[in-house]
């Protein structure tokens, strides 16, 4: 069997890297943490002309309705250039709760975005005071909400409100759609430990101590072989979780991915120095993101339990 990409979903995800690299991500981040979401804005409409946004939505409401592996292959790549908003939310998890409503129509189009609470394990919603539409599911249905009371997050770029319900419910597929968050927030944890990676390769080829090169050090390869293995091995966990949806594969992807991530962030910033960590150097928006993704949509321990359940 051949596990590999296509190669239509290499062009896909290059034609994301084209778009994203070109965007200044670090400073739409920065924007969106200080309240103007305008920067970011004009980075969804690329992704809405790119296709992303219409992925996960029906053809008949002018989406793609394309394959999770496809879905996976952007949220990789969103996860490594860092986008802000409601990624998992929007794009992979409200176009199964609106199930035959036609606001998936603004899904599709990117005219609107869309953020979802799901308790127990997402008890909140992300950038509920920008999202156009505002969702509560559990297992008793979905429904409108409104959002509350504002949380603090560790991701200064992910607002976090509580939500109450303000419509009368509609039944959808709770259950898929929860796996489709975790997965979904898996694949954008492998993207920003694969950027995190890269960036620290990047900063031991130039900087110098003792005369030497930081990167030939034996003890900054084998870190950082280390965090290459980690994410080598929890990818594919991610794209077999895609193929199955099945809750013990989801469960072991969102493990893998945190774990990936959380040892690609501390190899970063070790390498880096404290500087790594200033507000001023664009590292710490990633080392943010990683820390906030760790638990949204699950618990590594959650998912780990999920995982010894299925057992």
């Amino acid at each position: 069997m051949d596990f590999a990409l296509d190669e239509q979903q290499r062009d896909f995800a290059a034609s994301i890297d084209a778009a994203l690299g070109a965007a200044d991500l670090p400073g739409t981040i920065r924007a969106w943490s200080a309240g103007d979401t305008a920067p970011g804005r004009k980075v969804w409409e690329q992704l809405a002309n790119l296709g992303v946004t219409a992925l996960a939505v029906p053809e008949k409401f002018d989406g793609i309705g394309a394959e999770p592996v496809d879905l996976v292959v952007a949220l990789e790549r969103l996860g490594r250039w860092c986008v802000p908003g409601p990624v998992a939310e929007s794009i992979a998890v409200a176009p199964i709760l609106l199930a035959d409503d036609e606001r998936c129509a603004g899904l599709a189009s990117g005219e609107l975005i869309a953020t979802v609470a799901m308790p127990p394990h997402a008890p909140r919603a992300v950038d509920a005071e920008t999202a156009g539409l505002v969702l509560l599911a559990d297992e008793s249905g979905v429904t409108e909400a409104a959002q509350g009371e504002e949380h603090e997050s560790v991701d200064p770029s992910r607002r976090l409100y509580d939500v109450t319900a303000s419509g009368e419910p509609w039944q959808a597929d709770v259950r898929r759609a929860y796996e489709f968050g975790a997965l979904a927030t898996a694949a954008q944890l492998v993207g920003a430990a694969e950027a995190l990676l890269g960036g620290a390769v990047d900063y031991a080829k130039q900087r110098s101590q003792f005369g030497r090169v930081i990167g030939s050090y034996q003890a900054i390869k084998h870190k950082l072989a280390d965090v290459h293995i980690a994410i080598e091995l929890a990818r594919p966990l991610v794209y077999g979780a895609a193929l199955s949806l099945e809750s013990r594969d989801v469960g072991a992807a969102k493990a893998a991915a945190s774990e990936a991530a959380l040892l690609a962030a501390r190899a970063s910033l070790q390498t880096h120095g404290a500087i790594g960590f200033t507000q001023e150097h664009d590292l710490s928006l990633w080392l943010l993101r990683v820390q906030a993704l760790r638990s949204a949509w699950g618990t590594p321990q959650a998912h780990r339990r999920r995982v010894l359940e299925a057992l």
